[in-house]
């Protein structure tokens, strides 16, 4: 706004016999070239109840009041359950039909603690807070040559006076200790992370180093544990799919689970895209029958839905979505790579198999991956 206009001014009639066409936002000048935007003001301010009448600004704030205190009985209630509640104990809850006891307390006591806090501020601005519109002045957000040049100043007298321009091991060694502070900070942030997963996400059951047989292996229903025909597979349809023989794994058969979890689907072989990704994954399944892993490579989530129509997988958490037309590639979200893709065929009783185990590590990127 030009700070020769006053807030709120009514603008000037033009003169001459060009009208004023302020439906445009500007006066006209002479052949049609604008000279200036009119101030179109600001819109009267209306009161509200609470500005009119004492009673509704006390009932509005006695609202507010009670908002922020159903945010105490919330955070009492998240600490008693914290502290108080045993995790083993069970209660029965519509839909999941029994969950932790302790649990449901955290999650109710945290979402009133935040509810509270969050209607009561709103309610507050919208009543009591004064809501008068304010204009401020457009200015020069650069400061003065006098001052920028009296920073400059203050900062060489002050490294002068600290004689760090006279003593060069005491700028030496001040440079080292304030650089070499950051480690402790970096270690203990690096160490809390655990460790690096080296193989861990390289080798799955999948590879016959793990699961220890030297055929390749059926794909079986999650959790049915029984193996898939291609006929089984119709368009449309999606599997949840481990390797045969894991299931019946007792030691690490959790930690295994979480790596080979595969998402079975179909397609029309037409539906992927003429692109070498694309192909790629044509090429990998088995007459339009793809399989991919369910650990999202943002931060291991599983991805568990499909929409048929655009053929897109999409990640609960975050919502990272895989375009399994081409590849799995990532079409939106923060995941940073696609996900690996499991090459699959079919063996002699017309069961579909691993044709070859995952050829990159699945779940979320890493620092050892080198990309």
């Amino acid at each position: 706004m030009s700070e020769h206009t006053p807030t709120g001014a009514e603008p000037e009639e033009p003169t001459g016999s060009e009208p004023a066409r302020l439906d445009q936002g500007h006066v006209q000048g002479t052949g049609g070239v604008p000279e200036q935007f009119a101030n179109p003001g600001l819109p009267p301010h209306v009161l509200r109840n609470a500005d009119r009448d004492e009673k509704a600004a006390k009932r509005a704030e006695r609202q507010v009041a009670l908002l922020f205190l159903l945010s105490i009985l919330g955070t009492v209630l998240f600490l008693v359950a914290y502290f108080m509640v045993d995790v083993e104990t069970k209660v029965w809850v519509p839909v999941t039909n029994e969950m932790s006891l302790s649990n449901l307390l955290l999650g109710l006591g945290l979402a009133f603690s935040l509810l509270g806090i969050g209607l009561g501020a709103v309610h507050w601005a919208k009543t009591l807070m004064p809501d008068t519109e304010v204009v401020e002045m457009r200015h020069p957000m650069r400061s003065a040559d006098e001052d920028r040049q009296g920073f400059v100043d203050t900062m060489l007298e002050g490294g002068e006076s600290s004689q760090l321009t006279r003593r060069p091991l005491l700028k030496m060694t001040f440079g080292a200790a304030m650089g070499l502070f950051a480690l402790p900070l970096l270690v203990q942030i690096g160490g809390s992370l655990g460790p690096l997963p080296r193989n861990d996400l390289s080798v799955t059951f999948w590879d016959e180093s793990e699961n220890g047989k030297s055929d390749r292996l059926r794909l079986h229903r999650d959790p049915e544990d029984t193996p898939i025909r291609p006929g089984d597979v119709t368009i449309g349809s999606v599997f949840h799919v481990q390797p045969e023989g894991l299931l019946e794994l007792h030691d690490d058969k959790l930690s295994e689970m979480s790596k080979t979890s595969v998402l079975l689907m179909r397609l029309d072989p037409k539906d992927f895209q003429d692109t070498d990704k694309g192909r790629k994954a044509r090429d990998w399944g088995y007459q339009g029958i793809v399989a991919y892993s369910k650990v999202c490579t943002h931060v291991g989530c599983p991805v568990g839905l499909y929409e048929q129509t655009t053929h897109h997988l999409l990640c609960p958490c975050h919502q990272s979505t895989f375009d399994v037309t081409n590849d799995c590639e990532v079409i939106f979200g923060p995941a940073g790579r696609p996900l690996p893709q499991l090459k699959i065929t079919v063996d002699s009783d017309g069961y579909l198999i691993a044709d070859q185990p995952f050829q990159e590590p699945v779940g979320p990127s890493f620092w050892e991956r080198g990309e």
